[in-house]
């Protein structure tokens, strides 16, 4: 089910004259006197007439600005693209997401070119990998329910070369193979966003775990358990929310278990394959993206194989709450009374804070088995987007987690921004007939709703297990022009965060 296309992705030295891509990527900077040709390997000859001719080409160096010429005599490349690579400073290098961006911009842009050579001023392995992220981000498209070829997108880029005085270090390799280890799940996990309904629910999703643990099969243990066995053993958050549908709901555990684990880290995902609001219906135009709303789930999957096929000594396993939320004659209704897994009540007064319901399972769950940490991804709330808008995410939770999941998605250039949980808003969860409600204070939303998660975090030894919440509502889904190298729908975002923490959780036990 999952297709996505991978890239070959090799690296050479700056000597580019004989380098056999169809269009060689050079960076423009954006200064307050005009564009400038930023570091490239190009002869002086070549870069100074280039340079002098930036202002009458109409060239900017803004971000995403991207320029065809054709290619030079000095070159075999047939095309010499000018790549915007945003605001520059002289003598301050490049930042590795400023060419991360720059290379998944040209690259995306480029799609039907059958392959591209990135000489972008990487001197280092670090910069070297973050353009090879970039480029393999932007190397992608959803094509798979095309018939008519005419309407199609092009190809993506089919070979990338990195071009780079880096590269005959030792360490290039890994961190190109870290490279498209990270694309690889950052790509399928925006393959599953992108999946129409009627194609992905908690069946198939069930399924394409499976299909994507494959290759890892020696390391990664895939679990689904179905409705008979959810019913049977309590899970009543995913049972309530998926009584609506004629598909049923599933749970999904995925465990990477290594010898010698430095740590032990639980990731639950929110699974709802498709969102429309159950009894308390959504507005039409509300449910024309809620195939998206299973992000957490794919997140939280792809980022466990991309740490097992990393081979990183961490243990990790992931929860995926999968079920569909749907109004029907069998649909739980608001005022309705659910047991959770773990047997806590909780009174429905809205179907369409759902994900929350499903996620307690899976929390409940995870902490049964009293991981050193628990992370839980979700495009829980609408608030999320009032509050941060549509491309920075929230992180929630203990302080030291919440930081560190801050400065992970700071290392990997994912924009999270740290937020409370006021303790006043627990209170308006209270309920008069149950436990807890499903739903609060309207007000911060995003923070009502993740003080109601923290309810069902376990303790270990009577101490609360160190956690952070993760709402992706926004950034998940681009429902505006592709930028950098984000495409239109599925993003992707947080997978890069995850493998950070677990590299980071790794990098602190030694």
């Amino acid at each position: 089910m999952v297709k996505t296309n991978e890239p070959n992705l090799s690296v050479v030295s700056r000597d580019v004259q004989k380098v056999p891509a169809q269009a060689l990527v050079v960076g423009i900077g954006q200064t307050s006197g005009g564009p400038v040709l930023v570091e490239s390997p190009l002869s002086p000859k070549a870069a100074s007439a280039l340079a002098a001719s930036l202002p009458l080409l109409g060239v900017t160096g803004a971000a995403d600005e991207v320029h065809r010429l054709p290619g030079l005599p000095e070159l075999e490349a047939q095309m010499l693209v000018l790549a915007g690579v945003g605001k520059v400073t002289a003598g301050v290098p490049l930042s590795e997401e400023a060419l991360r961006r720059a290379a998944g911009s040209a690259v995306r842009q480029l799609a039907g070119t059958e392959s591209v050579a990135l000489a972008l001023p990487a001197a280092t392995v670090a910069d070297a990998a973050a353009v090879a992220e970039g480029a393999l981000f932007g190397a992608y498209s959803y094509t798979e329910h095309r018939t008519d070829k005419g309407t199609a997108p092009k190809e993506p880029v089919r070979s990338i070369i990195i071009v780079t005085p880096a590269a005959e270090e030792k360490a290039l390799k890994p961190a190109m193979e870290r490279a498209r280890i990270l694309g690889r799940a950052v790509n399928a996990t925006r393959t599953l966003v992108n999946q129409p309904p009627s194609h992905l629910y908690p069946e198939t999703f069930a399924s394409a775990a499976k299909d994507l643990a494959k290759p890892l099969s020696a390391k990664v243990k895939v679990t689904v358990m179905d409705e008979k066995k959810l019913e049977r053993d309590g899970f009543g958050g995913l049972i309530g929310v998926g009584k609506g549908s004629s598909r049923p709901p599933r749970m999904v555990k995925v465990e990477y278990a290594p010898q010698r684990a430095k740590a032990k880290l639980a990731l639950v995902g929110k699974g709802i394959t498709f969102d429309s609001g159950g009894l308390s219906l959504k507005p039409a135009a509300g449910m024309q993206t809620m195939k998206c709303d299973m992000g957490g789930a794919a997140v939280v999957l792809n980022a466990l194989l991309a740490i097992a096929e990393l081979g990183l000594p961490v243990k990790v396993t992931a929860w995926l709450c999968l079920a569909e939320n749907m109004p029907s004659g069998t649909a739980q209704r608001p005022g309705d009374v659910m047991t959770t897994y773990g047997g806590r009540t909780v009174e429905v007064l809205n179907t369409d804070a759902e994900g929350r319901l499903v996620m307690a399972d899976g929390l409940v769950a995870a902490s049964e088995e009293a991981p050193d940490v628990l992370i839980d991804v979700a495009t829980l709330t609408g608030a999320q987007m009032i509050a941060l808008g549509n491309r920075v995410s929230a992180v929630m939770g203990e302080e030291g987690v919440r930081d560190a999941v801050k400065a992970a998605a700071d290392r990997s250039g994912e924009l999270f921004w740290p937020m409370p949980i006021p303790e006043e808003l627990r209170a308006s969860l209270d309920s008069s007939v149950a436990d807890i409600a499903n739903h609060g204070e309207r007000f911060g939303g995003m923070m009502t709703a993740a003080s109601f998660l923290r309810e069902f975090v376990g303790e270990v030894d009577g101490v609360k297990i160190p956690w952070a919440h993760l709402d992706i509502a926004g950034p998940a889904f681009n429902e505006g022009s592709p930028y950098g190298y984000t495409p239109k729908e599925g993003t992707g975002v947080a997978v890069r965060t995850l493998v950070a923490y677990a590299e980071d959780v790794v990098s602190r036990s030694v």
